[in-house]
Parts: C-alpha cells; structure tokens; sequence
C-alpha cells in the first residue's frame, strides 16, 4: 500500500518538475505540432503547440518504478524493468513518428504499415521474453465465471500481441482534445491502482498503476485546457502499451490474464471509438486508416457540447465502465451477462445517438463560441 502511494507521489512531482524544463527545450527546437488539414477548422488553432511532452511521464514513471522496485531487483525480480523497456521502446517508435512530422513539418511521420510492423515485433518480442523468463501464463481468468481457460501458446501470442497493439493505437486515436487522453486514461491507471491495493498478490500491478497515475496527473498540469504541450506519438505509444500490459497480464508470479470481459470494460473508450470508427469507414466507402471528423469526442462537441464539458463527459464515462469492470470480477455468471448487457444496450443507443456509427456528419461543430475556438482543440484526428 505504502509503495503503491509513494509511486504515484514520485511520479507526480518527476513529471510536474521535468514538464517546467520540457516546454521550453520543445520550443526552442521548434518541436510543434503540425495539424492534418482534413480535420476540423478549429484544429488549426493548434498549429505549433510543443509536442512529444510524453516525454516528461516517462521520466517520472520510468524513476517512480525503479526506486519503489529496488528492492524487487536485488532479490532478482526485473518483471517491472522488462515492462518499462518495451515501454520505452513503444515510445521510441512514437518519437521517431512523432520526429518525422517535426522534420518534414506535416502530419505525417511513419506510414501506418511501417508502424503496425515496428508495433507487432516489439510486442511478440516481450511475449516471447516473458515466456522465456517463465514469467508469463496463457491462462484466461474470466471474471463472473471464476474459471480459466487455457489457450495454445501460439494462440495466446496471437491474441496478446492484437490486443497490445490494439491497444496502443487505441489511445493514440482518443488523443484529439487538450487533456482528453491523459483524461480518459487516468480511470484506468486508477482502477489497476486499486486492484494493487485491494488483491492480495498484485502489488506489482497496483506500483506500476500507481506510478502511471502520478505521471498522468503531472502531466495534465500542462495538457488541461488551454493545452501548453501534447504527450504526442511519443506519449501515447508509451502509454497504450503500458495500459495493454497492465490489462493483459496481472503482475503476480506468473503473468496471468486479468480477465475477458474486465480490460474490455476498462479501456472501453479507446478500443470502442476505433471500433466505431472501423464501423463507420466501412459503412460510408472509406479506408479504415483515412481521419474523418466522427469520432466520439467531434461529435460531442457537435451535438453541442464545448471542449470542457467534451473533456469531462469522456472522462465520466471512462470512470463508470472502469468501476463496472472492477464490480464484473465479483459477480457470478448471471448477474455479469446482466451487467453486460445493459451496459451493451446503453454504449450502442448512444453512439448511434450521437453519430458515432452510421452515415457521416461532415458539418463544422457551430456550436462553438468564438472565444472557444481560439483556446482549445487536439492535435490528431
């Protein structure tokens, strides 16, 4: 428990700190974000604003983690140091994505082949490496049933690897308003925080969630609204291989999966909006990789929302379906289809609600005030 807050506590003053010298080295080497024409008109008050500030949690995460897991390291236990190098890996894909857009001063660094293939081997090589150190288990615990089911090696590589991949472009994809991906992911660093606390045996997973969750918090000191910095590919590669690890695999003496149903719920927002925007490509004719203005946060902010209240309606959500899927790991098979449903029920009539799914709505958000236009906006899609 101790460890746990003490981690959340480095991180948070780490990044706090190292974010105040961050900002202004990226605006002297002109580190600026660059905005993709197609999105919408508001984006473009965005142009220049320092990117790569993922940087700064990575810092405060990566010192966070080696100074509460010392301890663990002299008795020989390197499972959150193997974790945090393909961490940094992830996000050295980012920044070379992210160095590529500065160079060339567009939206465009790395193709999304180019990136997929660097994604997919950096997460089969920590697969293999996990199972080498006989620190990873292809068993799927499935929350209201109680049980597990174990896979074929092969299948669960396959499996594990979609799902960190997934993952990591899932996040990157939510990264569209000031403070609304650190937002939406701070439920889920919470939520393994307190499956750290509360589960006897997951005090690694509740120190590396609790360490996310500091460098998140110090971080939105500069990404709220009117964002100073963007965490950019960089931070966002880093973070959503951090979150698919956490929910993937439970740090106990053999990796574990947490759950079926339980990660789903927890990282729902992410994994949903590019479902959803799968969905909706293919409905209207596009490529599934070509931007459009339909993901959930434009079209909240078209239905009439501002940019606060976008940032704060993603973030409740984000918070409910994360306490659903900690509630999930306590109920019996019954009462979990329930839950399941109405939660399926309720995402389903509000994405098709608001436009989240169907045909596209190109219009401009009007709703927006002037003065809001000027102060606000995201720096991807």
């Amino acid at each position: 428990m101790k460890s746990i807050i003490f981690a959340l506590v480095i991180s948070f003053v780490v990044t706090a700190v190292v974010g105040k010298f961050l900002i202004p080295a990226l605006q002297r080497l002109k580190a600026g974000q660059s905005i993709k024409e197609i999105g919408p008109t508001w984006h473009m008050t965005k142009q220049g604003t320092p990117t790569m500030g993922g940087l700064m949690f990575m810092v405060g995460i990566g010192i966070a983690i080696v100074i509460m897991g010392w301890k663990g390291m002299l008795a020989g236990d390197f499972r959150h140091i193997y974790v945090f190098v393909f961490a940094l890996i992830f996000g050295g894909i980012g920044c070379i994505d992210d160095m590529q857009k500065i160079r060339h001063k567009q939206n465009t660094g790395l193709t999304a082949p180019q990136k997929f293939l660097l994604q997919l081997a950096a997460a089969i090589a920590f697969i293999c490496l996990m199972r080498y150190e006989g620190m990873l288990s292809p068993n799927l615990y499935i929350p209201f049933w109680h049980g597990h089911l174990v896979l074929p090696w092969w299948l669960y590589l396959v499996f594990a690897a979609f799902v960190i991949v997934g993952t990591v472009n899932a996040v990157n994809i939510t990264d569209g308003l000031d403070g609304l991906s650190s937002s939406v992911t701070l439920p889920v660093a919470a939520f393994f925080t307190a499956v750290g606390v509360a589960w006897q045996g997951y005090e690694q997973l509740g120190l590396f969630g609790g360490a996310m969750l500091g460098g998140l918090l110090g971080f939105l000191i500069y990404n709220h609204f009117p964002a100073k910095v963007f965490m950019g590919d960089t931070g966002s590669m880093f973070l959503g291989y951090n979150l698919a690890v956490l929910a993937v695999m439970g740090f106990t003496k053999s990796f574990t999966l947490l759950s079926l149903v339980t990660p789903i719920l927890v990282l729902a927002i992410p994994i949903l909006d590019t479902v959803f925007a799968i969905i909706r490509r293919k409905m209207n004719n596009k490529p599934i990789f070509k931007p459009d203005k339909n993901h959930l946060h434009h079209c909240l902010l078209n239905y009439g929302f501002n940019h606060r209240d976008t940032v704060l309606v993603i973030y409740t959500v984000s918070a409910v379906l994360a306490l659903c899927g900690l509630i999930m790991t306590y109920l019996n098979p019954s009462q979990g289809v329930i839950l399941l449903f109405i939660i399926s029920v309720i995402i389903i009539y509000g994405a098709m609600k608001l436009g989240v799914i169907g045909k596209e709505n190109e219009k401009e958000f009007q709703q927006e005030e002037a003065s809001d236009i000027g102060s606000n906006g995201g720096q991807h899609e």
